[in-house]
């Protein structure tokens, strides 16, 4: 029997979206306000979902005090009250637009959780914006 199990995570941080190869006209003209030169911020929601088998002897597909842990290091503690640009390597070169976030949060949790589960990651950068990436 497989299942999915869910935990929901928060952080702020804040951003800018350019490209640093383009002219300001163009940043202005594709990002608009979120282009602001002296970063704007959001309060970011996640949900990270596991899927796998149920051990049969836990009850468990994972254990979520685990999932817990591995988002508190990988995301939390990285990201949270955190100039993106500025203060994430993760970030240096890679525009953090929601899109690119829910990919770097999936490539970091990853790494610690084992193939046998599938992962995927919800990014809620405001109420009504959001991001699923899987993997894919």
């Amino acid at each position: 029997m497989k299942a999915t199990i869910s935990r929901k995570a928060h952080f702020n941080a804040a951003h800018r979206l350019y490209r640093s190869d383009w002219s300001d006209a163009k940043n202005n003209a594709v990002f608009g306000k979120c282009n602001n030169p002296n970063f704007h911020g959001h309060n970011y929601e996640l949900i990270v979902s596991v899927t796998g088998n149920i051990d049969p002897e836990t009850g468990y597909v994972m254990d979520i005090k685990e999932l817990s842990t591995m988002i508190s290091e990988e995301v939390e503690e990285a990201f949270d009250h955190k100039n993106l640009n500025l203060d994430v390597p993760d970030f240096s070169n890679l525009n953090p637009t929601a899109e690119n976030i829910s990919v770097v949060i999936w490539n970091k949790l990853r790494r610690r959780i084992t193939r046998e589960f599938s992962l995927e990651i919800v990014l809620y950068e405001t109420p009504r914006n959001f991001v699923t990436y899987r993997g894919e």
